[in-house]
Order: C-alpha cells, then sequence, then structure tokens
C-alpha cells in the first residue's frame, strides 16, 4: 500500500526503547491518511495537527539528538526540566496528541481489516470511522467538536475509494489492499501500545478537553 508502506516503521526493540529519528522519518509520512477521507473542515485541521505535533517533537530531538535520542529520554529530559509544568508542555504534549492521532488511523485501518461493517452498506466506513473515533479522540474533545466529527461520517468515502486513495489511485484487489494493511498494523500497533504503556507508567497522560 504506497501511503502506508513506503516508510516502514522499526521493529520495536526488546527493552521498548523507540529512536526517535527513525519514528519521526516513518510518522512524518502518515498525515496525508487525512486527505484521502475527504471532508477538509474535519480532517484537514487533524492532519495539521498531527503534523504540527511532528515538527515540534522533532525540533526537540533537533536540539540535542543525543540526549533525546529515544521518545523515554524526551520524557524524562521534560519532565526533570518543565517540574509542575510537564507533563503540559514541549515535546510530551505533542507526543501525547500524536500518538492519538495515531490511534484513530490504526483503529480505523484495523476495524477496516477485520471485515467490520454496516451490512447494509458494506461499501461505507462510517462504522469504522466511528468506531475509531469513539476509542481515540472522543473524549478528549469537547461537545461541538464531537458533534462535527459524528456529522462528518456521512461525507465519507466509500471503502473502496478509501483503498484505492491509499494505494495513490492505483488499481489493486481488496484483498491486495487488506494484507497490506495488515502488514502496517502488525510493524505500527506494537509502537504505538509502547508508548501509550510509556505514558502511563510515568504519569504523563492527560484527560481532559
Amino acid at each position: 500500500m504506497a501511503l502506508l508502506l513506503e516508510h516502514e516503521f522499526k521493529p520495536l526493540p526488546a527493552d521498548k526503547q523507540i529512536e526517535t529519528l527513525p519514528f519521526l522519518e516513518a510518522v512524518a509520512h502518515l498525515p496525508p491518511f487525512f486527505d484521502c477521507l475527504g471532508t477538509p473542515i474535519v480532517y484537514s485541521p487533524v492532519k495539521a495537527d498531527l503534523a504540527g505535533n511532528i515538527k515540534k517533537i522533532r525540533a526537540v530531538y533537533d536540539s540535542n539528538p543525543a540526549k533525546f535520542k529515544t521518545l523515554q529520554n524526551i520524557l524524562e529530559v521534560e519532565k526533570e526540566l518543565h517540574g509542575s509544568a510537564w507533563p503540559k508542555t514541549g515535546a510530551t504534549l505533542a507526543l501525547m496528541w500524536l500518538k492519538r492521532g495515531l490511534k484513530f488511523i490504526l483503529v480505523l485501518l484495523q476495524s477496516i481489516s477485520d471485515g467490520e461493517r454496516d451490512e447494509e452498506h458494506p461499501n461505507l466506513i462510517r462504522v469504522n470511522a466511528l468506531k475509531a473515533y469513539e476509542i481515540a479522540l472522543k473524549k478528549y474533545h469537547g461537545w461541538m467538536l464531537q458533534k462535527l466529527f459524528t456529522g462528518s461520517v456521512y461525507a465519507l468515502p466509500y471503502k473502496s475509494d478509501l483503498l484505492k486513495a491509499l494505494e495513490k489511485g492505483k488499481e489493486v484487489k481488496e484483498e491486495e489492499s487488506i494484507e497490506k494493511i495488515h502488514q502496517f498494523l502488525a510493524r505500527v500497533t506494537p509502537i504505538l501500545d509502547a508508548i501509550y504503556e510509556m505514558y502511563t507508567k510515568m504519569n504523563a497522560e492527560l484527560n481532559y478537553k
């Protein structure tokens, strides 16, 4: 799948220490995923947020690559540096929101690859998008934004059109596209799970709207 597999994520190491630079280089190619969903008024801000958070983390990394070699290093250094303001600041906050955007992408793709669908409208992806939003983003959004997202599912592309967009317009059999999604999920899901686990262990997660 052109959009998802062109820039692969490195396998998660046994110690779950995720190297910052390879992670940022891989994830930097994912914001265009939201272009495939259409509905610019809703998904363009999500895309911009994802790209902006990647840029913020990259700036911190570039300031001292040795000190910020891993994502764990970033949280540890910033916790000491920012004191009581942490984790509501710096690359820690940027990564917090970045992982939520990635979670939306992964849950949506996992739901599609698992075959979850509206049996009366099997080529629609509303069921998949709503599940992804409920799990990844909804609780962090205010009422108005929740309404906007919920309404946006009626303007989402057909599943066949989404898969074609992910293939950058190339005609590919659905089963081939789904297999590529499986490959992408198998590589990225453990990494994202490790980031969530890191935030939990360091008590860095914030639950606010």
